[in-house]
């Protein structure tokens, strides 16, 4: 006899029943005392695992090999664990209860370390203690990016093209967007170790979500300019553009170019072209972004996050202490001496010495550049790091988040001068003299959920091939139906609710 699908057992005959479909497990983890949600909790179904996220709700794709009797696991530090079959799952809300801190058995035994202490007991058993080598992730990324414009100041200094006048630049600054909110969303196998040169990402799925109607429309205004240029230019012109010390050239004859016929096999031909190497340019991206986060997990050496390898240059306090379920946690809390960037708190196993979270936050900004009228200011990198350990007692990361805050600013002249090849001694024919004081900002999230690890040897990371195949599909909304089949991070709210104000026509 055939047996039934866990989806079935598992629904309830109550709309209060826990909330699955298509083979899907969907909930929310609330704290029982607050009912406030927990963010970042892990939840485990034989061994494969996802995070909450900050609203506390997590997805899990359920395969055929589950049966009803095995058990989901749900852990959190600060909170008691879960752990029972999923046909006792009836509501579609978990509530965790916190764990009351209790000086256990461990604690006790244990010698009275200082904080220094501990984290020289965490370096000596890195090695011991998290998998290090060659190894496959199954892994997803979510990458948020909320762009504003803070000012966006301008004035002609000089225009001897009548058309390129203040109505056409106030027309241009019109069509910046003020703001604008772009997610984009990835599920691949990241293969490698922590050196940035050793590293293969096989992209399986990607996706896009924003708004077309507050992006800048580029096409449209290359074509105004373009019609003014053609009207007013010689094809045997050229331009200097100047900013201050700097300049550059370029020709005329590249703006009068003929208009190829779409079905031209040359045509095709090079869209077929531009398209392969946006998807090489697209999984290169996503696996520079992997790498660089991976390289800078605290237990590397060349970390920012050097709080292990560099101890004395913090300020260390033993905090309070803390549990995953019954296991103890010193709780150590680090600020920097002078001049190192971070503050947080490391979670750290009082039976092993591992680190199991990171929280961090930077004290002064991470990188400031100012010079010529071009400024730069990343004024913010807060995030958590978690680690969990698997069946063969070795730690690995689980979950990497981080925010990132910066602001640009371009307070510079811009000459645009046309000389004419053609013309003998004074070749200057029209010229556009602006000067430009503009700022913008922006705050980047980067969520990072690995949902399975192996270790494999050197000759299968050799032999992976990296197909780069894969382009982001473009939602104007959000779309439930897209990561249907996939386990992934559960969307937060902004996620589900995005509309697109302007509909695209296909």
């Amino acid at each position: 006899m055939k047996r039934i699908p866990v989806v079935l057992v598992l629904l309830c005959y109550t709309c209060s029943s826990f909330l699955l479909f298509s083979q899907t497990l969907n909930s929310r983890i609330l704290d029982s005392v607050t009912q406030e949600p927990i963010p970042y909790a892990t939840v485990l179904l034989n061994n494969k695992g996802v995070i909450t996220n900050e609203e506390g709700r997590f997805s899990f794709l359920i395969d055929e090999k589950v049966k009803e009797t095995d058990s989901l696991f749900i852990s959190c530090i600060g909170y008691e664990s879960i752990s029972k079959p999923l046909n006792q799952f009836k509501e579609n809300r978990i509530l965790m209860s916190p764990k009351a801190i209790e000086l256990n058995g461990v604690i006790v035994s244990n010698k009275n370390y200082s904080p220094e202490e501990i984290i020289d007991l965490v370096e000596e058993n890195l090695q011991k203690n998290y998998r290090y080598g060659f190894t496959k992730k199954r892994l997803f990324l979510r990458e948020t990016y909320q762009n504003n414009i803070i000012k966006t100041d301008y004035r002609i200094k000089e225009s001897t093209i009548d058309a390129l006048n203040r109505s056409f630049l106030d027309s241009v600054v019109r069509s910046i967007p003020k703001s604008d909110t772009y997610y984009t969303e990835v599920l691949g196998d990241f293969y490698g170790t922590n050196d940035k040169d050793e590293q293969k990402l096989g992209l399986i799925k990607a996706s896009e979500l924003y708004d077309k109607s507050k992006r800048l429309d580029v096409d449209n205004l290359e074509e105004r300019f373009n019609q003014i240029i053609k009207k007013n230019v010689k094809t045997d012109s050229y331009f200097k553009v100047k900013s201050g010390l700097f300049g550059t050239k370029v020709d005329a004859e590249d703006l009068f170019e003929a208009e190829v016929d779409s079905n031209d096999v040359a045509a095709v031909n090079k869209r077929l072209e531009e398209e392969k190497n946006r998807k090489k340019f697209f999984a290169n991206y996503k696996k520079r972004t992997l790498g660089n986060l991976y390289a800078n997990l605290p237990i590397f050496e060349d970390s920012d996050y050097n709080i292990i390898w560099k101890p004395n240059r913090y300020h260390l306090s033993l905090e309070e202490f803390s549990f995953i379920g019954d296991k103890a946690l010193y709780v150590i809390a680090f600020e920097p001496k002078r001049s190192e960037d971070f503050k947080g708190k490391l979670y750290v196993d009082a039976n092993d010495f591992a680190i199991v979270k990171m929280d961090f936050e930077n004290v002064k900004p991470i990188r400031t550049f100012n010079l010529l009228g071009i400024s730069l200011n990343e004024y913010l990198a807060k995030g958590s790091i978690l680690f969990g350990k698997g069946d063969d007692g070795l730690y690995s990361l689980r979950y990497y988040e981080i925010t990132k805050g910066n602001r640009v600013g371009f307070k510079r002249p811009i000459k645009i001068i046309e000389k004419n090849k053609n013309v003998k001694g004074r070749r200057k024919q029209n010229e556009l003299h602006l000067k430009i004081d503009a700022a913008f900002g922006g705050l980047n999230k980067y969520e990072v959920v690995v949902f399975d690890e192996e270790p494999i040897k050197e000759s299968q990371f050799s032999a992976f091939k990296e197909t780069n195949d894969v382009l982001p599909q473009y939602m104007p909304d959000y779309d439930p139906k897209f990561w249907e089949g996939y386990t992934i991070m559960a969307p937060n709210t902004a996620i589900k609710e995005f509309k697109s104000e302007v509909q695209p026509e296909y």
